[in-house]
């Protein structure tokens, strides 16, 4: 998305003093990303006729208008959402500064961390600026606009989330600091979260994306493993698959109908039989492995189902082995028939 035109001081960023926290330091760090903003010094003043002059200016002022470069979110009255700024999105949260400068320039700051990794297909830059929203960006929202993750009590206290280790860079209330040591720290915080950020886009390129592509593949290929297409088989390294295989069937015609997963162990060789979770954050599966199996283990399992080379069975029904792939793929039809 292009950046408007302003006549303002050239290349120049501008944001509160005081206590920092942790979404305008990433917006600020996001910003820099970019060439037109790179090595940039930012402007901590709540000064209004210094705001007025800088280029762009990020949560102070009061003032939301992309046009004129200013993303505040603090105003009365804003409760804008990245649903409510772009269509194809399904996020509630109410944005912070960082959810509005990750909505506006985003796709260009995870362009830009990817550079020279080769040459990009727009889908992909898209798949991942929506995971590093939903996995990064939207947490960070959260917190600043003071939403709570639950409405259930807490049972413990988290302290160590990426927005708390930015607070403790601020100095302590008894703490006698120059400005200029309090922007060394404010540089700190903007090298810790942009730390943060780069891993995670590095992960979605690196890991996320290859391993979607394999479970795209192995679901094409379901039916080729049983006539039923219920069970998918990975050839090869078996990545992280479930979230991939619930994001693919909310735009198929089969969501719900898949319900096991055959993979090699890549210690001992050895095939896996896991069943698919009834969502991603389950431990409920869509059809667990029989009971009379469960926590039965090598030739007992064996004979008792039937099925040669048999390793185990969990006592829950969620994972099984064998020694052949002929029978983790028997396991999983018996089991179908069995429980059909």
């Amino acid at each position: 998305m292009s950046i408007p035109k302003v006549a303002k001081i050239s290349r120049s960023i501008g944001t509160h003093n005081g206590q920092f926290h942790c979404d305008e330091v990433l917006a600020c760090f996001m910003l820099r990303v970019l060439p037109e903003y790179k090595s940039t010094k930012v402007t901590r003043t709540r000064d209004k006729s210094i705001l007025e002059n800088c280029e762009i200016v990020v949560d102070v002022g009061g003032i939301y208008d992309h046009s004129k470069l200013r993303y505040d979110h603090h105003q009365r009255g804003f409760s804008l959402t990245m649903k409510d700024l772009d269509q194809t999105s399904t996020f509630v949260t109410k944005l912070s500064s960082a959810g509005l400068i990750y909505h506006h320039y985003g796709r260009r700051v995870v362009t830009q961390i990817l550079e020279g990794r080769g040459e990009l297909a727009s889908s992909d830059i898209e798949q991942i600026f929506y995971k590093v929203y939903e996995n990064f960006i939207e947490e960070i929202d959260a917190i600043d606009n003071g939403i709570n993750q639950t409405e259930e009590q807490p049972k413990y206290k988290v302290t160590t989330t990426l927005s708390n280790r930015v607070k403790m860079l601020n100095p302590s209330w008894n703490e006698e600091i120059s400005e200029d040591q309090i922007y060394e720290r404010f540089e700190c915080a903007m090298e810790l979260v942009g730390g943060e950020l780069r891993q995670r886009v590095h992960g979605y390129y690196d890991s996320w994306l290859p391993a979607r592509s394999i479970v795209e593949e192995a679901i094409k290929d379901r039916f080729n493993v049983h006539k039923s297409g219920q069970i998918i088989r990975f050839k090869g390294s078996t990545p992280p698959w479930k979230e991939h295989l619930f994001e693919i069937e909310k735009t198929s015609d089969f969501e719900g109908k898949l319900l096991y997963a055959l993979y090699q162990d890549s210690v001992n060789k050895s095939w896996r039989i896991q069943c698919v979770p009834k969502d991603d954050n389950s431990f409920n599966n869509r059809l667990s492995l029989p009971e009379p199996w469960r926590g039965v283990r090598d030739e007992a399992l064996s004979k008792l189902s039937g099925i040669p080379g048999c390793i185990f069975v969990h006592a829950s029904g969620f994972i099984g082995g064998n020694s052949t792939y002929a029978g983790v793929l028997q396991m999983a039809i018996k089991s179908l028939e069995m429980q059909s």
